[in-house]
């Protein structure tokens, strides 16, 4: 995978934090793109982290923060782990994020404050995505070395 760079002439903040987002959303993506079912199944760590874990995982975490926390709407329903595929994880993530998109573009501003927060102490929607900038960048981190201990694939 050859490495890729987000773009920096985005402006304005909103706008750059969501091009941010993207860029490791898409990394995400790329990372676990390509590799085979069965592998997306299994783990090559102590800590039993699959492919499909993290795949769902990170679609969690957008919904629980902006679609719940932040807009207090219901959940989509994520695909039980133990049948669905890696392609159904990235349909299901892909749903996600089009949801997640459609929130922060409709939020009045970065200042507006989340109703119930996962912890319960109060967070702004700039808070919400810069930490799901960082959820998303380490698992993709995570993503990359899974991977690469499965068939030798690297990079952004």
């Amino acid at each position: 995978m050859p490495d890729r760079r987000p773009d920096r002439t985005v402006t304005g903040e909103r706008e750059t934090l969501l091009a941010l987002l993207q860029f490791q959303r898409d990394s995400f993506v790329r990372k676990v793109t390509g590799v085979d079912e069965q592998a997306a199944h299994t783990s090559p760590v102590a800590s039993g982290a699959t492919l499909l874990w993290l795949t769902l995982h990170v679609a969690f975490a957008e919904q629980i923060w902006v679609v719940r926390s932040f807009a207090g709407r219901e959940m989509l329903p994520a695909p039980d782990e133990s049948t669905c595929t890696l392609a159904d994880a990235l349909a299901h993530c892909a749903q996600v994020r089009a949801m997640v998109d459609e929130i922060v573009a409709a939020a009045p501003s970065l200042d507006a404050v989340c109703g119930h927060t996962p912890d319960g102490v109060p967070a702004n929607l700039r808070w919400v995505l810069m930490h799901l900038l960082e959820e998303i960048a380490r698992h993709a981190g995570h993503a990359d070395i899974l991977r690469e201990l499965i068939d030798g694939e690297t990079g952004r």
